[in-house]
């Protein structure tokens, strides 16, 4: 399989999309579902952009900036700049945005991640000049008066609050921390309490001047938009982005670590666990096997009904031993690294038996893969990322994050493609590579005793066959 930033029309040329199981129609459609269309203003910042029937389009502007590219002295500055982004320009104070927003009837949103930065608005049709005037004036002139920064100190530390009660979210923070130790990767997005009552307006400022530049950005359009208007309203609001820093931007290279991090509560009804190995980035060839296997491997939630009969061997034991609440498989990537593997709810005297049986189904997949398990994962899996294809905002999302992680927009049978092209003998190459004799990572929180310790996890990462 070639990397994936750079196949381009040659691999559809070699591979076509199987659409066994679906209907002729959607067969149809999808091979006649439109090209994203693609320009570079003169500063270098891309637009790309859908065009789809219906009244309403989601416009956006997706960034390569996030906590990663901070400092431990600056750690939370991203996230802090996002939140000041809506507190109003020159030209619209923080009342006025939220107004003219509400006014247009439409919907504004941000969100910051470890690698990425994202404004988008979605709107009508005839809205979309507003909406990216409105972004556009967020993005290049946003003040960031001492006050408001003082102010919004508050509301992030109040934000830090919720999010440390939500048990799923903090089991992927401690997951990093252990994983990346040392590194930026391993932080937080929102950053220390300590960093968040100091971050200074001048801190913001130089972390605008250095990561938003002209190349770092994707304009992305979905739905009801006009590429060329989308162009010619780029180069209007966003040209004069300069495109290059006040200083240059280095990458913390990706450092993991084989460790844990158990934090016990016995007096919490469940145990969360997050138990995951390294992987690889974007766009390493192994991005689909391991789509594929965390297809495979499978979702359980105790309150659904039908889970024994589950073509994933590892939620139909746990369904029939009944030794979880809940389980997903996680498959998380950046830029040049990952983190693949299994969260799980679960009653403390059920944690060996569970933690036996993730183990055997991933070290399983370096041995042996069921074929017919293999296509029925296949095709759940394209019927997934054909559901992302519903609605301008989620296929927004998808040609923003693409366009920064690939470099291009993958056309959907192109995606389908690749995922038919997962053979056996490639989840087996996918599953040595990364699963095989590896240090891994965990997190857990809760009532977790019985839990095994980390060398008897690590020992289950291999079969001794004679």
């Amino acid at each position: 399989m070639s990397v994936l930033r750079t196949a381009g029309p040659r691999f559809l040329k070699t591979l076509k999309p199987s659409f066994r199981g679906f209907a002729t129609s959607t067969s149809d459609w999808l091979l006649s579902y439109p090209q994203t269309q693609v320009s570079t203003l003169d500063n270098g910042l891309r637009v790309a952009s859908e065009k789809s029937s219906g009244d309403t389009a989601t416009v956006g502007v997706w960034i390569d900036a996030g906590s990663r590219f901070e400092t431990p002295e600056t750690n939370g500055v991203a996230h802090f700049l996002e939140h000041m982004s809506f507190k109003g320009t020159s030209k619209r104070s923080r009342v006025q945005l939220e107004k003219e927003v509400e006014n247009l009837g439409g919907h504004l949103n941000a969100y910051t991640s470890r690698e990425q930065t994202v404004f988008y608005a979605k709107v009508n049709k005839k809205d979309v000049p507003q909406a990216m005037d409105i972004l556009a004036d967020m993005l290049t002139d946003s003040q960031f008066t001492e006050d408001v920064v003082q102010s919004e100190r508050d509301v992030i530390l109040r934000e830090m609050q919720e999010v440390n009660s939500q048990l799923d979210e903090v089991i992927f923070e401690r997951l990093h921390e252990t994983a990346y130790r040392g590194t930026m990767l391993g932080r937080t997005i929102l950053g220390p309490e300590e960093n968040i009552r100091s971050i200074s307006r001048a801190q913001i400022a130089d972390y605008v001047s250095a990561h938003y530049t002209a190349p770092r950005m994707v304009v992305a359009g979905a739905g009801a938009v006009d590429h060329n208007e989308l162009v010619q309203l780029s180069d209007k609001l966003l040209g004069k982005v300069p495109s290059t820093g006040t200083r240059p931007v280095a990458l913390e290279p990706a450092q993991f670590t084989g460790s844990d991090i158990r934090i016990r509560y016995d007096s919490m009804d469940l145990a969360h666990i997050a138990y995951a190995f390294p992987t690889t980035g974007w766009c390493d060839p192994d991005t689909f096997p391991l789509l594929v296997i965390a297809s495979l491997l499978g979702n359980y939630d105790k309150n659904v009904n039908g889970s024994v009969h589950s073509s994933s061997g590892l939620v139909s034991n746990i369904a029939s031993g009944n030794l979880a609440h809940s389980l997903s498989t996680f498959n998380t990537q950046y830029s040049d690294t990952g983190l693949f593997g299994v969260y799980a709810t679960a009653e403390q005297y059920d944690l060996n038996q569970l933690m036996h049986e993730v183990t055997y189904a991933m070290t399983a997949l370096c041995y042996d893969v069921d074929e017919d398990r293999l296509t029925s994962a296949k095709n759940n899996l394209k019927m997934n990322m054909l559901s992302q294809l519903d609605g301008s905002t989620q296929i927004c999302e998808e040609i923003g994050r693409q366009m920064l992680t690939y470099g291009r927009r993958m056309h959907p049978s192109e995606l389908l493609s690749r995922i038919d092209a997962v053979d056996v003998n490639a989840v087996k190459l996918c599953a040595n590579r990364f699963f095989y004799d590896t240090d891994f990572a965990l997190a857990a929180i809760g009532p977790i005793e019985e839990l095994p310790d980390y060398n008897w996890l690590r020992r289950k990462t291999f079969w001794l066959r004679y």
